[in-house]
């Protein structure tokens, strides 16, 4: 669709209208009056409507002119408003950065980043939904999330990844408990307690589950619960023991011991794989790994 006319054509038009006259908005725009003549007329020609009626020394809106003015106004300020818009997300002003992080991601290594981030570009905004790392995967490949933190196995080649942290899982018991003096503790020790544990789709309990079947021992659930100051808060009072990411067990009642093999996990930073990251995405990617 070919449009009857172009944005600086409606401003000469709207100078003409706010100023009395052509020579007076050839002044305002500081152009010839010609200029605005010239332009005043293609735009006539092209509408096939008279805008103005000219008498010798002032001119006066048509009923077609009167009508075409508020347009005009409506149209200028969206195009302003959009090229403000463009200008604000090319110099990061403005922008959205959706994230899914795991729970002790962010609980306890992911709040650092994100207020330092958001320090430095105040005007973007962060959404950051907590969810079970498999259920992120999907939730990237379905564009529900621009970003999110994998475990870092292959398993989802679809996804572009860059490594974010190596952690160790830790078996976390209360200070009181005999293993709080051991220097690590065998899968079928950790087995025989009764565990705490998080539900399944979550990168905490899939490494229970894969430690499990590889030893031959059946994991004892006393309690199932992704809330971490209650799982925590179960294991202060000796309702049984769990594992965590090192840096979650930080805490004077709590002990972290590893296990007699230490188990690590490799975590990534990921988006869709050929996915177009917007200049506030890359700008979080950017910022996250150089400074994790």
């Amino acid at each position: 669709m070919t449009l009857p006319f172009d944005l600086r054509a409606l401003q000469v038009f709207l100078a003409v209208v706010d100023q009395g006259g052509f020579g007076a908005a050839a002044r305002e725009l500081h152009i010839a009056q010609s200029a605005v003549s010239q332009s005043i007329a293609n735009l006539e020609r092209r509408l096939e409507l008279t805008l103005f009626h000219r008498h010798e020394r002032r001119i006066a809106l048509t009923t077609e002119g009167e009508a075409l003015v508020a347009h005009a106004r409506q149209l200028l300020e969206r195009a302003e408003t959009a090229h403000l818009a463009m200008r604000e997300l090319h110099d990061l002003v403005k922008g959205e950065v959706r994230i899914g992080i795991p729970s002790m991601l962010g609980s306890y290594y992911f709040p650092p980043l994100l207020m330092g981030f958001k320090a430095q570009h105040p005007g973007i905004r962060l959404t950051v939904v907590e969810a079970g790392a498999r259920r992120l995967q999907h939730m990237i490949a379905s564009g529900e999330l621009d970003l999110g933190v994998v475990i870092d196995d292959g398993a989802s080649r679809h996804l572009a990844r860059r490594h974010l942290t190596r952690e160790e899982m830790v078996v976390c018991v209360p200070r009181e408990h005999p293993f709080a003096e051991y220097y690590s503790v065998t899968p079928e020790a950790f087995f025989a307690e009764p565990l705490v544990l998080f539900q399944d789709g979550y990168f905490h309990r899939e490494f229970i589950d894969t430690l499990s079947q590889r030893c031959g021992t059946e994991a004892n659930i006393a309690f199932e619960s992704n809330l971490i100051p209650l799982t925590k808060a179960i294991v202060r009072r000796g309702f049984g023991i769990t594992t965590f990411l090192r840096r979650v067990v930080e805490e004077p009642d709590l002990a972290a011991v590893s296990f007699d093999t230490p188990s690590w996990m490799d975590l990534s930073l990921a988006w869709a794989e050929g996915a177009y990251l917007s200049r506030a995405e890359q700008a979080f990617v950017d910022f996250v790994l150089a400074n994790r």
